[in-house]
């Protein structure tokens, strides 16, 4: 297994997949410019490497992240936070548009900005007993990091307003029958069960995966006929690659595929 470490981020890659690990353990990963540059030359990294087929994020220590670092609320000014969201923001906007599977692997606690980081996945997985929690309103601030578009496109803006005015966390269990954790597994077996995941994942026709993340996140603001048309331009350019060829072989032998992304 590759791995690199740059400053609050360690990088590696194996079998196709490159895992993403928030490194400042002492502050609970809490967000920093460094952390946020290096995520987004890593999810740039991983757009323009044919090899690496799935992208997981996960954070190092006791949590995945505490989003904000609260050691430099309070004394921020107002041009300081404008640089500072935006910065977020290119990263946000960076994971929505890479042509690849983001999986989020969450234990311990997600909140604030580090529970909007996860909504910005593709997919999330949860240790058992986890935490998620929008804590911006016990100090006074609205959500960043796109929470506010999220979270209301996947539990309705009833209930995401009532999170968020609230800030009760709620764990992961409870997540997950809300249709924001995909799947919850015990935290003895967490790491193994992400990576057997994320393998899984990385297994499957890369070029189908392009196509049903884009289109899935055009959905939100398209009509039926605007989704209608960019699927059959979809299939029309899918159908003509080995991936295809080779599941449509795979099925008529009965045998599992071996999709080689091309």
């Amino acid at each position: 297994m590759e791995q690199t470490e740059t400053r609050h981020l360690l990088v590696s890659k194996n079998n196709g997949v490159m895992h993403l690990t928030l490194n400042r353990p002492d502050s609970l990963n809490a967000f920093s410019p460094e952390m946020m540059s290096g995520l987004k030359e890593s999810i740039e990294e991983a757009k323009s490497d044919d090899s690496i087929r799935v992208v997981t994020l996960s954070g190092a220590g006791r949590g995945f992240s505490a989003g904000g670092d609260v050691k430099t609320m309070g004394s921020a000014d107002s041009l300081a936070t404008y640089h500072h969201i935006g910065n977020l923001n290119d990263l946000i906007l960076a994971m929505r548009d890479l042509n690849k599977p983001i999986i989020a692997a969450v234990h311990g606690y997600a909140a604030g900005a580090g529970f909007n980081l996860a909504l910005a996945c593709d997919m999330i997985l949860a240790a058992e007993g986890s935490k998620f929690v929008l804590s911006f309103s016990r100090v006074g601030l609205s959500s960043d990091g796109g929470g506010l578009y999220f979270l209301p496109r996947l539990i309705g803006p009833y209930l995401a307003k009532e999170l968020l005015f609230t800030a009760e966390p709620i764990t992961a269990e409870k997540a997950h029958s809300l249709g924001i954790v995909n799947h919850t597994y015990p935290l003895a077996e967490f790491k193994d069960q992400v990576e057997k995941f994320a393998d899984k994942i990385a297994s499957g026709p890369s070029e189908a995966y392009q196509f049903i993340k884009k289109i899935s996140n055009q959905s939100y603001n398209s009509t039926l006929d605007e989704i209608l048309e960019l699927e059959r331009i979809s299939q029309a350019t899918i159908v003509t690659t080995e991936s295809h060829k080779e599941g449509v072989q795979a099925f008529k032998e009965k045998r599992e595929p071996n999709f080689k992304g091309k």
